[in-house]
């Protein structure tokens, strides 16, 4: 795993998320939960024009079951 992490907020992650099929099933506070049909959650810390830091990013792909590259062409 040698690509680089590309810095993104939370707005882009959202974008990616919902492509792969996640929806919307509440939120609490700032974090905004989604699910899939498989059942898995997936939280993403929402502050307008914030950088997600990189282990928040990192944790979503695996929850996603996506690797970097595949993340980079669904941006």
């Amino acid at each position: 795993m040698n690509s680089k992490l590309p810095r993104v907020d939370a707005k882009h992650l959202i974008k990616v998320v919902e492509k792969l099929g996640f929806e919307l099933v509440r939120q609490s506070g700032s974090h905004i939960i989604y699910k899939n049909a498989k059942g898995q959650r997936l939280t993403i810390p929402y502050h307008t024009g914030k950088i997600l830091h990189p282990k928040i990013v990192r944790s979503a792909l695996k929850d996603m079951n996506i690797d970097i590259e595949e993340f980079k062409k669904l941006l």
